[in-house]
């Protein structure tokens, strides 16, 4: 289990370990994001490397006759 500890700026170095398992680099937008007492921190990716993430997904949509 990876801790940390707030500073007394109340900052978080996110250990290195984790940086490098998800791709975190210097610079990279986190979206702060609480649910009751837990805090998630969510890096903000560019639509662009979303692209291919879904291969193979069936897109074909059945529609009803008055929704074309």
């Amino acid at each position: 289990m990876n801790t940390v500890t707030v500073s007394s700026k109340y900052q978080v170095v996110i250990p290195k370990e984790i940086r490098e398992n998800i791709g975190l680099k210097v610079g990279t937008p986190l979206e702060v994001i609480t649910y009751g007492n837990r805090i998630e921190l969510v890096p903000i990716r560019p639509m662009k490397d979303l692209m291919g993430i879904f291969m193979g997904i069936n897109t074909e949509i059945i529609r009803e006759e008055d929704r074309l």
